[in-house]
């Protein structure tokens, strides 16, 4: 199978977008702009390798066995040497760069220029010019024939080994990658493009995007509830944190009530049953099975049905231990793991006053509420 790889470019300033922080690690509707083009790239499921080409103190996902991340250079150009320098790949690879201040990627895109990869040398999403062109020499105005001109965006697709060359021989002030196979005589295909891949340069283009990327459809809620008994042990775990107790929970897997709440809310939210559904406890593969397993599964399954997971709350309620002092730990975990901002994980904490199994302290029950969004 031929490796297919996606690379975006995030070195950049974007002064001209104004604020303090590079365009690219602003928030357009609740999410980073680069997050949007991680995001996209990530659910498709012909993307093999990402790269991101940024510094290294700002936060991007984990380095794994599909993502990691390449120094910038003082140029685009070297920028993206330096990202392909990232990806050890055989020339025959296809690879797709693209600009981080262009949020509205979708796959659709992505699968069309891959195929487009199969009948040229490279490919590009492009918008032919409506507007009316004017050039202007000492004050004085004149025409220019719009017929025929384009408006070139990203990603631009190319073959792993000829871009690389193409760069190399090209030179650090190439207006495009395009530009770099152009140069060497080879076939472009252009494909249809999209307003919704306009790219933010100005303050203003925030606003405008926000509008044509803001989703149409309407947002989920779900509910979930799970109990376990104590029995015999030194900690519960509680959304993937370890906290000690002179007891654990019982459960076939690791018995984590609140992600297993979290779980069935996800799982509500989109009409797809419960968690002992998809990991029935009769199923001796889900033994001692850690519950991130669980909760990723969920997330995934949303996605596929076109959801993302927009906020959750969750509140878990015993006598003991007392989770207050390890909940910001439980949010933190929580948030990784979901790839959401900190600020959209709630997690609480509440006592029963001594009364039920909770108030004899026999047990943990977690309930949770989750908000899902449309995928844009």
């Amino acid at each position: 199978m031929v490796r297919i790889a996606a690379l975006i470019v995030a070195g950049g300033q974007g002064l001209r977008a104004g604020a303090d922080a590079p365009k690219q690690w602003r928030t357009l509707l609740g999410r980073r702009v680069i997050d949007w083009s991680i995001d996209t790239f990530s659910r498709h499921a012909e993307i093999t390798d990402i790269v991101v080409v940024a510094s290294e103190e700002l936060a991007l996902p984990a380095p794994h066995q599909r993502f990691v991340r390449a120094e910038p250079g003082a140029t685009r150009t070297f920028s993206v040497l330096s990202g392909l320098a990232a990806l050890a790949l055989p020339d025959d690879a296809k690879v797709l760069i693209h600009d981080a201040a262009r949020p509205g990627l979708d796959a659709a895109t992505i699968s069309a220029l891959i195929e487009a990869l199969d009948h040229a040398a490279a490919a590009a999403p492009a918008l032919p010019v409506s507007d009316a062109l004017k050039a202007e020499r000492n004050g004085i105005l004149t025409n220019v024939e719009r017929s025929g001109l384009f408006r070139v965006q990203t990603p631009q697709a190319f073959r792993f080994g000829a871009i690389r060359r193409a760069l190399i021989n090209g030179g650090p002030d190439l207006v495009d990658d395009l530009a770099a196979i152009e140069a060497a005589g080879a076939r472009v295909q252009l494909i249809a493009g999209s307003a919704r891949l306009s790219k933010i340069t100005y303050p203003e283009d925030f606003d405008m995007l926000a509008r044509l990327l803001a989703p149409t459809g309407v947002a989920r809620v779900g509910k979930g509830f799970d109990v376990h008994a104590f029995e015999p042990g030194d900690h519960v775990t509680l959304c993937g944190v370890h906290i000690p107790h002179s007891a654990k929970l019982k459960g076939h897997s690791d018995a984590d009530a609140a992600w297993h709440a979290l779980t069935d809310a996800i799982l509500g939210a989109v009409a797809l049953g419960d968690i002992g559904d998809h990991f029935p406890p009769s199923d001796p593969r889900w033994k001692n099975a850690d519950s991130a397993l669980f909760l990723k599964h969920a997330q995934d399954l949303a996605a596929a049905k076109g959801y993302r997971i927009d906020s959750c709350d969750i509140t878990v309620i015993c006598e003991a231990p007392k989770v207050k002092p390890h909940r910001e730990a439980m949010r933190a975990r929580t948030a990784e793991l979901l790839g959401l901002p900190l600020d959209a994980i709630s997690v609480k904490a509440t006592t029963t006053e001594g009364l039920g199994f909770t108030g004899r302290r026999e047990g943990i029950a977690a309930e949770a509420i989750a908000v899902l969004a449309p995928l844009a």
